[in-house]
């Protein structure tokens, strides 16, 4: 007997960085349709407006919190395109590197704190033999803390939040849910792997530090890097106090690679095989997935700034046998419907726009309608903050997955390697890529591939400054007198969550617009014009709940792709005024 179609709403569906809403038509406990929505307005490319082109990168990584970086390279990017500025090769390899890092830093922060624990409960970790868990981890890898003694210790920390009466930062969860699988002990090592992390992520992001000042949010700059490499051999450490790269800091710098892939190599990797291999169904082809299209702008490019170590390009309908290339700046190329977005544009809201003339008119016409309750979105209508970019007209999938699968589409020895042996050791093949924990492996694989990139850029950048080249800024057209009257340009790069690109146009000196479609905007767009929907909204269709009031399934899908939605919708207040104005002049 047919159930009636109903209703089921998540929101905020996030772990941490919220604002996402996800509602899908249910028939019974089977997901027929979903709709993604952010409930968030920002705006921050209306406050760029006017401004110094040189100075955009320093309000552009405020698009958002958790990518600290990305938004500050794409940034520089785009005026450097725009203005047809080169940089010196110092310059791409520092930039290489503090992208490479942000990758690593966020890719195992996401799985330890924000995804894994919907494959982990931590409550059944309670259960586990320490000892038992001691020999999992000695078969897994080399990783030190491997004894019996350590991982009771965990377990007493865990039991310290139990018995008092709340789990602290793991509350709010749906543990013991029948859909998790891990025996205790694989929960314990997770777990203990979850604390660690913590503890880990302080020591990478000294990298940041080195080369950008700080972390988050680093220091950039247009024309190159805005840190100086010192010549003063007599400078032993490396301080607060110095501005210089000197030797102590490209140690350091040395010493936090090595313990980046350390830990890839000897925890994150092992743990996402070993929880991979307990949920098969998870990697069914085409389960999770969904859209089928997949899009990459390409990153890490050589001390020239042509050529990219990661290439960019489109696979459609998962054929891999075809790239096709992405042009920023063709017109039909890469274009934002509001159809179904809290947006106006002049020439009416079933017409897409290309970026260089992107609009940012907000239009809230409230959650419901006529024909749908107030606290259901109104689907038919405008129900997001997002807009729906297209590439071509074909929604597309971004970031870890589709990497990875460009890659291999295109021969990257290393990448091929990885990819079968990690599919083989889980009993699957190429299709089973194309899921929800494809995904989820497909971002652990490309880290494993980045990281192991990283000391070929550092030791190209050592041998630079030994053979006496300092040199990490041009500042050939730092006047805007040189500039022409008129510019515009498109700079990108991949964000860990997918392609990022900014599109910038300059008038007279100033910046006459300026907008930013970023991962979480392809992949968490709602539906266009045509009604294609984005890739989370297809993604869930023909999910079963096995707990009608516990959408679990949800939301492993949805994390798989890492969402953040601050960067998506990017303040303004009701009537429009800006709530804040800083003077970086000052």
């Amino acid at each position: 007997m047919a159930t009636t179609p109903q209703r089921l709403v998540v929101d905020p569906i996030t772990r941490i960085e919220g604002h996402l809403r996800i509602e899908a038509t249910m028939n019974g406990n089977t997901v027929v349709e979903a709709y993604s929505s952010s409930v968030m307005m920002r705006g921050i490319e209306l406050i760029l407006k006017g401004r110094d082109p040189r100075e955009a990168w320093a309000l552009a990584q405020r698009f958002c919190g958790v990518c600290t970086l990305v938004h500050g390279i794409a940034s520089v990017r785009t005026v450097e395109k725009a203005l047809n500025y080169s940089i010196p090769p110092n310059a791409h390899l520092i930039r290489n590197l503090m992208i490479a890092a942000q990758f690593i830093h966020d890719h195992v922060m996401h799985f330890y704190h924000l995804h894994a624990l919907d494959w982990v409960d931590i409550t059944k970790a309670l259960d586990a033999n320490p000892a038992a868990t001691a020999s999992l981890q000695q078969t897994l890898s080399n990783w030190p803390n491997n004894s019996a003694a350590y991982f009771a210790e965990v377990q007493t920390k865990l039991k310290s939040f139990v018995a008092g009466g709340q789990l602290g930062i793991f509350a709010n969860a749906y543990w013991g849910h029948p859909a998790y699988k891990l025996p205790p002990e694989v929960n314990l090592l997770a777990f203990a792997h979850y604390l660690e992390a913590l503890s880990w992520q302080r020591e990478i992001a000294k990298l940041h530090a080195v080369f950008g000042g700080k972390n988050p949010h680093p220091n950039f700059l247009v024309g190159g890097v805005p840190c100086a490499i010192s010549v003063d051999k007599n400078l032993a450490n490396y301080s607060g106090g110095r501005t210089a790269v000197n030797a102590a800091g490209l140690a350091l710098v040395s010493t936090v690679i090595q313990k980046m892939q350390d830990f890839i190599d000897q925890v994150y990797l092992p743990d996402t095989l070993a929880i991979a291999g307990f949920y098969p169904e998870w990697a069914a082809p085409n389960f999770g997935e969904g859209i089928g299209n997949f899009l990459v702008y390409g990153d890490f490019p050589d001390e020239t700034g042509s050529n990219y170590q990661l290439p960019g390009g489109v696979i459609l309908n998962r054929d891999l046998s075809r790239i096709w290339p992405v042009n920023l700046d063709a017109p039909g190329d890469v274009q934002e419907s509001v159809a179904r977005s809290w947006y106006d544009y002049s020439a009416g809201k079933n017409t897409p726009l290309h970026p260089y003339d992107g609009e940012t008119t907000p239009n809230y016409q409230g959650a419901g309608g006529p024909t749908a309750p107030y606290d259901y979105l109104n689907v038919e209508q405008s129900y997001s903050w997002i807009k729906a970019p297209r590439w071509q007209n074909k929604a597309a999938e971004v970031g870890p997955l589709a990497r990875v699968l460009m890659l291999y589409a295109q021969g990257n020895p290393a990448t091929k390697t990885l990819v079968d042996s990690s599919l083989s050791r889980l009993g699957l093949t190429q299709a089973n890529l194309f899921s929800t924990m494809g995904r989820v492996l497909a971002r652990t694989l490309e880290t494993k591939v980045i990281a192991d990139w990283m000391p070929t850029w550092n030791a190209k950048l050592q041998a630079n400054i030994k053979a006496g080249d300092f040199n990490t800024f041009n500042d050939q057209k730092w006047d805007p007198k040189t500039w022409p009257a008129t510019a515009q340009g498109a700079g990108f790069t991949e964000a860990p969550r997918g392609a990022l690109a900014h599109w910038i146009k300059i008038n007279n000196g100033l910046i006459e617009n300026y907008q930013a479609v970023v991962p979480s905007t392809w992949n968490a767009s709602p539906r266009d014009a045509s009604g294609q929907p984005g890739a989370y909204e297809q993604a869930l269709v023909g999910h079963k709940l096995a707990v009608a009031d516990q959408p679990l399934e949800l939301l492993r899908t949805i994390h798989s792709f890492d969402p953040c939605i601050g960067c998506a919708v990017h303040l303004v207040d009701a009537e429009g005024k800006d709530l804040l104005q800083i003077d970086l002049t000052a």
